[in-house]
């Protein structure tokens, strides 16, 4: 099965959000899995050191953004045009 890249690229900030986001679950699953890893527990900290303060600014920049450019934006990186909540296009 082949996977469709959308032709366009996230900015900054949805690269930064989705990198973070990425990294936690895989850390977060790597705990549950290995709860006493040391390794682990490193590659959380260093996130949280140096990348948390980073990602969360970009989050918020992110959900400062109005709905309509959100769902625009979404749509154009899907490659499909999203309904409204009301069901209008």
């Amino acid at each position: 099965m082949t996977e469709s890249t959308p032709a366009t690229s996230l900015d900054a900030d949805e690269e930064r959000v989705t990198r973070a986001q990425r990294l936690l679950i895989h850390l977060g699953a790597a705990l549950v899995a290995h709860p006493f890893d040391t390794g682990t527990h490193a590659k959380l900290r260093a996130f949280l050191d140096e990348d948390a303060e980073p990602a969360l600014a970009s989050l918020a920049a992110l959900s400062r953004r109005p709905e309509a450019e959100l769902r625009s934006r979404i749509a154009e990186l899907a490659g499909h045009t999203l309904r409204s909540a009301g069901g209008a296009a």
